[in-house]
């Protein structure tokens, strides 16, 4: 999620410079444009722009040297384990997305091929999630997204917009919709809520459940409910909430209310390990199904999908047929000019892997996690996500109360963050009696030797913070609060709307999980 940016004003530039380098000559001291090499030329010795656009130019070996440098202090991908979002692509599938870099997706006149290959993308994982095609009446649709974000905002908006049309057509008020949903979301929900004026009607998690209740959840429908959202693979402990008992539950109380899964994590994951887990369209009131491309469906950010099961539940008002470019076209997205090297590279990973190779990949990923949980447990953490492929393949722990630690989650997060590991702590959905924990999330590209790597590091940041007495512990956390500050990381963040209270977070104090 990227944040709001602050832009300086002169006094906070000026604030920024060091004092007493104002009379240090750094001009050039050979040639004004190019000497020897990059680090030979004039700009070498100059900071980079940063608030103003350079009067001159530079050269492009110069400016391209200049920037990888900066952007080395970024952390290492691979070793980011708090998103989900993936890190690892064959060189084949970076070729042909390279080679897509300057085509205008939306220009499907122009591209038509392009358009093509999101249109069998779409069919792919629509039937991947079990879209009765064997029924010649069946009419399903789908689109790519920029992510599940995207795609959760069209799917809400469905919903909202059909929920409407009833309540015109019967006479009723219509001014008040609202959506029932786990309070362990992730953003982009709460997002869509508040966007399109949807009220949250939200299942609070326990200390002991960290997933919808099925039975609270439809308690909660009411005639303004535009309907529930259920996630398959939450975004802090990867469970996957029971959509099967939920449907159930609204087919036996004869209760009309769609259901939207949030597959955005394990869409690609649940179909290959836990092929018997009924979710999808197999459910008659599940009417629309999100999955991030860019996750577990193996395609760097950002892509994502989504599809319902028939135009029922997408009202026509909501379709643009335009003609532009040259292509008559039906659009119902949030943006409109996009590049197509993401669909190109989903479609190559769908035929690639096809459905053996997804599953090698998955069930390797599961047995990873599966090491790596038992390995936190031996060294006497609570492990609080799922194992054998009963939910996703990530890791989620928290310290034991019972062994009264000095220091928490979020102190041992920071001591792997200085061995280069980005492992977050998180402090869990209201209700939870805010417990904390910590997640890591299993990629492709996360071996086992990696996880070796990992499991030792976790053991000794854990015995270097036990050694620790309560003052040392007390600088710890002081070097942690302004560690960012120091580095200047955070220095252009807007903080005007810090003290916000209309959030999950800013209500209660729940940390916004990475992706």
């Amino acid at each position: 999620m990227v944040h709001l940016g602050k832009i300086p004003t002169d006094k906070d530039i000026e604030e920024t410079k060091i004092p007493g380098l104002e009379d240090v000559k750094l001009d050039a001291p050979g040639q004004d444009e190019f000497t020897a090499s990059v680090y030979g030329s004039r700009f070498a010795a100059m900071d980079l722009p940063k608030h103003e656009m350079p009067a001159d130019e530079m050269p492009r070996e110069v400016a391209y040297r200049m920037i990888k440098d900066d952007l080395s202090l970024d952390g290492t991908p691979t070793l980011n384990l708090a998103s989900f979002v993936t890190t690892y692509m064959e060189e084949e599938a970076e070729k042909l997305m390279v080679e897509a870099f300057s085509k205008n997706f939306i220009d499907y006149e122009e591209y038509p091929v392009s358009a093509d290959i999101q249109n069998r993308c779409v069919s792919m994982i629509a039937r991947l999630f079990n879209i009765p095609s064997h029924d010649p009446n069946v009419n399903a649709m789908g689109t790519s997204t920029i992510g599940s974000s995207e795609a959760i905002m069209l799917g809400t908006l469905a919903m909202k917009k059909r929920w409407q049309n009833k309540r015109k057509a019967a006479g009723k008020d219509y001014s008040k919709p609202n959506i029932v949903m786990n309070s362990a979301v992730q953003v982009c929900w709460e997002k869509a809520a508040r966007y399109f004026d949807v009220e949250e009607k939200y299942v609070y998690c326990t200390e002991d459940r960290f997933v919808i209740d099925p039975e609270e959840a439809v308690k909660l429908i009411d005639e303004n409910t535009i309907g529930i959202c259920t996630i398959l693979g939450t975004t802090y402990t990867g469970e996957y909430e029971d959509t099967k008992k939920i449907n159930d539950l609204l087919v036996e109380k004869n209760i009309d209310c769609p259901i939207h899964v949030d597959a955005a994590s394990g869409g690609f994951v649940a179909p290959f390990v836990h092929p018997d887990l009924v979710w999808d369209f197999r459910l008659e009131k599940v009417v629309s199904i999100n999955v991030s491309g860019h996750k577990y469906g193996l395609v760097y950010p950002g892509v994502g999908w989504v599809v319902w099961r028939d135009p029922e539940f997408l009202p026509k008002e909501l379709i643009f047929n335009i003609n532009y470019l040259g292509a008559d076209q039906a659009s119902f997205t949030l943006n409109f000019s996009r590049g197509a090297s993401q669909v190109i590279g989903q479609y190559y990973q769908l035929i690639r892997l096809g459905k053996k190779g997804y599953r090698s990949i998955m069930l390797n990923l599961t047995r990873t996690a599966d090491y790596l949980a038992t390995s936190v447990e031996k060294m006497g953490f609570i492990l609080m996500s799922k194992k054998s492929g009963d939910g996703l393949p990530l890791v989620a722990f928290r310290l034991n109360p019972e062994r009264k630690h000095k220091f928490d989650e979020f102190a041992l997060a920071h001591q792997l963050r200085e061995r280069g590991w980005v492992v977050p702590a998180y402090t869990m959905a209201p209700h939870a009696n805010s417990l904390k924990m910590m997640r890591v999330v299993v990629r492709e590209d996360f071996s086992r030797s990696r996880c070796d790597a990992l499991i030792q590091d976790i053991k000794l940041a854990y015995d270097e913070l036990s050694k620790m007495d309560e003052h040392k512990l007390e600088q710890h956390k002081e070097h942690r609060r302004a560690h960012g500050t120091r580095t200047g990381r955070h220095r252009n963040i807007n903080t005007h709307f810090t003290d916000e209270t209309h959030s999950l977070q800013g209500k209660h104090g729940k940390t916004h999980a990475v992706c």
